[in-house]
């Protein structure tokens, strides 16, 4: 950036300062919070956040440097909850995708239900991936496709579940044409995310934990090669053969004259 569209230091002092304000408000919102989901610890949070990414960008423009904040992106979070206190009524919203990996086993699974269900079923439904796809999903839960989807051939990608408040319960078929197309993301009480991203983050550590457990061997091949050094040690000790002079003169009796004085040795011996 030039110098000239560079932020000056007194913006980089007001944007540290909506930070501060932007923490006060977030901890009294904390310590006022009636419940789990209270939307003002919710709107608090959101507002610290921006305030804390703006301080992040402009200190980073000015001086090159950076927090040490990690700032949730804005596709992981949502608007700040605007729908009523005591909803009378939820709607569940799930998506789940699958990649279909094995489609002869998919059509073998559909022909067995076809098989199974009655004689007046049309053979060629369970022929192709289109159709073998209508016969399974009919016949079971989406509960059930989740947990035995590798029987049916088909590989998990991302899921996600949406919990949303309303007012009150739609009528009978009011949304039926359109069932996610008036989804308000402000109405969402939570959400649960399933996605083969989230496994990146445990990188780090399953590395971590591979160098723990890499070094670990080590330490143990190094304590048994000291073991077996300590053995082979004992081993040559126990097969040594000490010189026959020196066994004499350690186990040979001393040879005594009549009178009991000990003989006097030769120099010899």
């Amino acid at each position: 950036m030039s110098d000239a569209a560079q932020p000056t230091a007194a913006e980089v002092r007001a944007a540290a300062e909506a930070v501060k304000t932007a923490l006060d408000r977030h901890l009294a919102a904390v310590e006022r919070r009636s419940r789990e989901d209270d939307p003002a610890v919710f709107e608090a949070f959101n507002l610290l956040a921006a305030a804390a990414e703006a301080y992040d960008e402009l200190l980073y423009d000015r001086y090159d440097e950076v927090t040490p904040f990690e700032i949730p992106g804005g596709d992981d979070s949502l608007p700040p909850y605007t729908g009523p206190e005591e909803p009378n009524a939820l709607s569940v919203l799930i998506r789940r995708d699958y990649a279909v990996v094995e489609p002869q086993r998919l059509m073998a699974q559909a022909r067995w239900v076809e098989a199974a269900d009655d004689e007046t079923a049309d053979p060629a439904a369970a022929e192709t991936v289109h159709g073998a796809l209508g016969i399974l999903f009919g016949e079971f839960e989406a509960d059930e496709i989740a947990s035995r989807h590798k029987e049916f051939g088909l590989e998990e990608g991302d899921s996600t579940l949406w919990v949303t408040a309303a007012d009150e319960a739609a009528e009978p078929g009011e949304w039926l044409e359109a069932p996610f197309e008036d989804v308000d993301p402000q109405r969402v009480v939570c959400r649960f995310d399933v996605s083969a991203v989230f496994d990146d983050e445990d990188d780090d550590f399953d590395g971590y934990e591979d160098d723990v457990a890499d070094e670990d061997d080590d330490e143990r091949a190094d304590y048994e090669e000291a073991d077996d050094d300590e053995d082979d040690i004992v081993d040559a000790a126990e097969g040594l053969t000490v010189d026959d002079d020196v066994e004499d003169a350690d186990t040979e009796e001393v040879e005594r004259d009549g009178d009991g004085e000990p003989e006097r040795l030769d120099a010899g011996r």
